[in-house]
């Protein structure tokens, strides 16, 4: 840490803040939103809403924990963690990759595109997305730069798209419904329908937003976007652009004065960012569930769903008949490439994660900070997209069956990570930053509801 100490900067207005939820908002688009929670929708009906609703907004909460320490710290939450213990940088890679190294959301985005263009085998079309993931990842000028304005647009038109066809093919009664589902109310159920599989259903509600590691990326993403004390950290450059090179790399952030002009300016910047991902990932997020949930219902309910994602393809077909034969191969086209984003999102996010915590290893035990942090990201990149091209070539691609198994994984992971930030921003921060008693509660209540989860699914899993 410096002992030059900095000022804390302004907040800047709420125009040029807005950006990083809409990365950790598309993270979750592919998992929970496409696939999960409209899938268990057109099998059990509206009343698991509630389910959906309830997961986002403990992510909220979950999230504007990993940024408060960024903000204040000016350093992702993994350099902090790893000054109170060093095992955690290999916890975070290994967990990170077998967590997410299962390429589940490319292969449905290829499945999708493969039926709308009528590839029989979309095996090789996931192959190809991947390798499509790497360059595109590997040849920006800034990887945030081009992570930011592709998110944005696809979601800018992909939401708006879904909410026409809601507003079609939805009727007044499914919209009683969706409200009813809102407070557990089903059809002669209350909050669960009975046959309903747990482990679907827990691995939906982990994946209602972003799920896993990936939400301790908000602290990469507030530092890259230079907010509060990010402002003095380094970016990750352009892979071709760095080649070859070491750079000093400054993971580590700057100490400010506590007095009360930087106090106000935390709070201002915390006002600013807590309505920002209140806006964009509570709200554009639970909406979008929302959304594609009634969307589900008031095409393919009743219908045999039960087959990996047909029920998505079902759902095409129904809307082809409804409206136009193009509508339909739109609607599922745009999912595909809604689930094709979250896939590039989740292997950047990723691969930022597991170089992170590489560099932070690597500088802390040779006391060198002169590394080449663009070459270990990309490193992990291409590692996990080999990873997933050998499980396509063995035939394991089945894209529910891995979505679901990978949330499994991730509500684990989440477990751990919850109770780490917690630790670390009521150990680390100054009284003044640290979170409110009730944000403490809540943040407490979440530990133990994805401890509960845990559990469960170990248990089921060996003696189920």
């Amino acid at each position: 840490m410096s002992t030059n100490k900095k000022p804390f900067p302004k907040p800047i207005s709420f125009k040029k803040l807005i950006g990083p939820s809409f990365i950790i908002l598309a993270l979750g688009l592919g998992s929970g939103e496409v696939i999960l929670w409209p899938y268990l929708v057109s099998n059990y009906g509206l009343g698991i809403v509630w389910g959906a609703i309830l997961g986002i907004t403990f992510q909220y909460f979950i999230n504007m924990e990993i940024e408060r320490y960024a903000l204040v710290k000016g350093e992702s939450v993994f350099v902090g963690l790893h000054k109170i213990w060093h095992g955690t940088v290999y916890w975070f890679i290994i967990s990170t990759f077998i967590g997410f190294g299962l390429p589940g959301i490319v292969a449905a985005s290829a499945q999708l595109v493969a039926y709308v263009f009528g590839f029989a085998n979309f095996k090789w079309l996931a192959i190809a997305f991947l390798l499509f993931i790497g360059f595109i990842l590997s040849l920006g000028k800034t990887v945030y730069s081009i992570m930011e304005k592709t998110t944005r647009t696809i979601i800018m038109f992909g939401v708006p798209f879904i909410f026409i066809l809601v507003l079609i093919l939805a009727t007044k009664m499914h919209w009683f419904l969706l409200f009813q589902g809102l407070v557990g109310q089903g059809q002669n159920y209350h909050f669960l329908p009975a046959g309903i599989s747990l482990v679907t259903f827990l691995a939906a509600f982990a994946y209602s937003g972003a799920g896993g590691n990936l939400n301790l990326t908000q602290s990469i993403y507030i530092k890259e976007k230079g907010y509060g004390m990010g402002k003095y950290s380094h970016k990750i450059a352009g892979l071709f652009a760095s080649r070859g090179s070491h750079q000093e790399i400054k993971l580590e952030g700057e100490d400010f004065e506590i007095n009360d002009e930087n106090v106000a300016n935390f709070k201002g910047w915390w006002k600013r960012i807590s309505l920002e991902h209140l806006l964009v990932f509570w709200f554009v997020g639970g909406l979008s569930m929302m959304l594609l949930m009634i969307l589900s219902y008031s095409t393919v309910f009743g219908l045999d769903n039960t087959q990996g994602i047909s029920f998505v393809i079902n759902e095409g077909q129904i809307i082809a008949k409804v409206l136009f034969p193009w509508v339909g191969s739109l609607f599922l086209f745009v999912l595909g490439v809604m689930l094709f984003q979250t896939q590039l999102g989740i292997m950047d996010s990723t691969s930022r994660i597991m170089a992170e915590n590489f560099a932070i290893n690597k500088i802390f035990k040779t006391k060198n900070n002169k590394i080449n942090l663009s070459k270990i990201y990309y490193s992990f990149l291409w590692a996990q997209i080999i990873f997933g091209i050998i499980l396509f070539l063995c035939n394991f691609y089945e894209p529910k069956q891995l979505i679901v198994l990978g949330a499994i994984i991730n509500s684990m992971t989440m477990f751990v990570h919850i109770g780490l930030v917690a630790w670390l921003n009521n150990k680390e921060l100054p009284k003044m930053f640290r979170p409110s008693l009730i944000r403490k509660v809540i943040i407490g209540f979440i530990f133990l509801f994805f401890g509960f989860f845990s559990g469960f699914v170990i248990f089921s899993s060996f003696f189920g």
